[in-house]
């Protein structure tokens, strides 16, 4: 057992950046993996037949799966550890989307797009619960951030795909090569250490260092806790803060490549290309909001970045007209919307700070998860509304729910540079 833990050193190390990597390079392909999809709707709508609504319904049950993966998979890496889980969600999701591109109908692409959405669910909190519990907390913020760039990353990398590789090959192809994440799981495996936070409290547990009361409280830890007198409330605001901001982004993003193709009359590679711009302010939001809440707090980062995002939607949804005729002003905010979307980056340092390790990672991947799995209904508004108002009306909701986010993180106490032990500390627990 080594003399401190990796959370107590005062300079990450080696053995963080692997950590990083690891969880970093699967948010990329889970977050591509995810959205590959929406850059595919008009040829696979042409192939199969699919109306928008069929093709929304597709995209929510993948959204949906997500909470079943994340609560499945949540509490497999409360019981069997980070690393194997992680490596787990990754190979779930890469079968799905390679199996995605050989569905012959649409009830098997639901199937497909159901089998990729319960893997993308469990790779979020697992990698998240893995930073959060290994790197010194002075600097959990800006490097639980720099996991979200994943994001941005894995988004320009479908809009490339989908955008210039997928008229060559074809939509199934596209599908196809996406199982190569899965030979990363084989490629890094055997240099990932386990989160020694957790291993931690496990090694106390079954030393007999704690009195039997403390051992059945501290084996208490499973997805009902989380509805226990003393979690429920964290908890449901924790789900609520999740819901807003899943809300803001799955209403700016689901149907974003199709507004620019179908109502403002982009070409496919020209769509791809704007995307490619929101996501390259993504990235550096993303990036740089870590600093800003480890320097100022949570909290006030949470809601400018917030705020940012929703300035942005506005000005590319509402008021587009408005600016329609200077093409370099519509980019500087479509990069906004880029940008204040790396308020995403705050949620999970805050939820590794909020819950204890026995249930850290089951907490953070359902209240994600379900929140993300409520966005079933998401691509299914936009095109209601859009009926009456288009595909910006429906997108413009994505504002609202930013706004909302940036106020209701402030119901939460503030949690910079807390520092996160293996067992609560409660009586009977002290060692």
């Amino acid at each position: 057992m080594k003399s401190r833990l990796l959370s107590e050193y005062t300079v990450p190390g080696k053995e963080h950046y692997y950590i990083l990597f690891m969880s970093w390079a699967g948010w990329v392909f889970d977050f591509y993996d995810l959205t590959l999809y929406t850059f595919l709707l008009i040829p696979i709508g042409k192939e199969l037949h699919l109306s928008n609504i069929h093709l929304s319904y597709i995209l929510g049950l993948s959204l949906a799966a997500t909470a079943v993966g994340g609560i499945i998979f949540g509490v497999l890496a409360d019981r069997y550890g980070r690393r194997s889980v992680l490596q787990w969600t990754i190979l779930t999701y890469s079968i799905g989307t390679f199996l995605s591109g050989l569905a012959p109908d649409f009830y098997f692409l639901i199937l497909f797009r159901i089998i990729t959405g319960i893997g993308v669910g469990g790779e979020w909190a697992t990698g998240q619960t893995y930073v959060g519990e290994t790197f010194p907390p002075q600097v959990r913020g800006r490097f639980g951030a720099f996991m979200q760039t994943g994001a941005p990353v894995g988004v320009a990398l479908a809009a490339l795909i989908g955008g210039f590789v997928s008229p060559i090959i074809g939509w199934r192809a596209s599908f196809m090569v996406s199982v190569l994440p899965a030979i990363l799981v084989i490629i890094v495996r055997k240099k990932l250490p386990e989160s020694d936070l957790w291993a931690e409290r496990n090694r106390i547990i079954k030393s007999g260092e704690l009195s039997k009361a403390a051992v059945r409280d501290e084996g208490r830890g499973n997805f009902l806790s989380l509805f226990s007198s003393e979690y429920r409330a964290v908890f449901l605001k924790s789900l609520l803060l999740a819901v807003f901001i899943m809300s803001a982004y799955w209403f700016t993003y689901a149907w974003l490549p199709g507004y620019l193709y179908e109502q403002r009359h982009f070409s496919m590679t020209k769509s791809g290309l704007w995307m490619i711009i929101t996501q390259t302010g993504g990235f550096l939001g993303y990036a740089t909001f870590g600093f800003f809440a480890d320097r100022f707090g949570r909290r006030p980062a949470f809601t400018v970045y917030a705020l940012l995002m929703a300035a942005g939607l506005i000005m590319i949804t509402v008021a587009w007209n408005v600016i329609a005729r200077y093409p370099s002003v519509i980019l500087v905010f479509m990069f906004m919307v880029g940008f204040g979307t790396g308020f995403f980056g705050g949620y999970g340092p805050i939820m590794s700070e909020l819950f204890p390790t026995k249930i850290r990672n089951t907490a953070m991947g359902t209240a994600f998860n379900l929140a993300r799995g409520v966005q079933f209904f998401t691509p299914v508004v936009v095109v209601l509304v859009a009926r009456y108002y288009g595909l910006g009306g429906g997108i413009s909701i994505a504002s609202l729910f930013a706004v909302l986010a940036g106020l209701w993180i402030w119901v939460f106490p503030e949690t910079k540079g807390k520092r996160l032990t293996a067992l609560e500390q409660r009586p009977g627990n002290d060692r």
